[in-house]
């Protein structure tokens, strides 16, 4: 199993965090696809800040926030969002022509919320159905060690 802790005590943060998280993904719900975007509510747009696809989704990637069905579910009422097929991608994220090019029909959208805000999402991105219900329940298991990776890059900024 992935060593979390290990990895939040490694130098070269908060990118060593970050790449442990992604494996803890893989591990718990799969991942072929995976992105992290952090909520800046001042600038009023979230941005990229892992990757392990950098060419596709480069972590300089922002994009405005939106008001729309989406972010109701999500920022709004703090749930995952799932969609299981190409078609509900597209219906939501106009880059459904890349995610699909790249493998990935299916996505999971993990909010992540501290002190009753969302400040960021864990993305990921695998085949056509793959987000089970049983995949769903399990990525709950994840919030934790996403808030505390969210956390710690917030810190890293502020320090660097």
């Amino acid at each position: 199993m992935t060593d979390f802790i290990a990895a939040l005590a490694a130098p070269n943060q908060p990118e060593a965090t970050f790449r442990t998280l992604e494996g803890l993904v893989d591990e718990t719900i799969g991942v072929k696809l995976f992105t992290l975007m952090q909520i800046d509510r001042a600038r009023g747009v979230a941005w990229r800040n892992y990757s392990n696809m950098p060419g596709a989704y480069p972590t300089s990637g922002e994009k405005p926030m939106q008001d729309n069905v989406w972010s109701e579910q999500v920022e709004g009422r703090h749930e995952t969002f799932v969609a299981n097929t190409i078609d509900d991608i597209a219906a939501v994220f106009p880059d459904h022509e890349l995610i699909q090019s790249l493998g990935c029909e299916s996505c999971i959208n993990i909010p992540i919320v501290v002190g009753g805000q969302v400040i960021g999402t864990l993305n990921c991105l695998h085949v056509a159905g793959h987000y089970t219900p049983e995949r769903v329940a399990a990525s709950e298991t994840l919030k934790q060690p996403g808030a505390i990776a969210f956390l710690l890059a917030a810190m890293t900024e502020t320090t660097s």
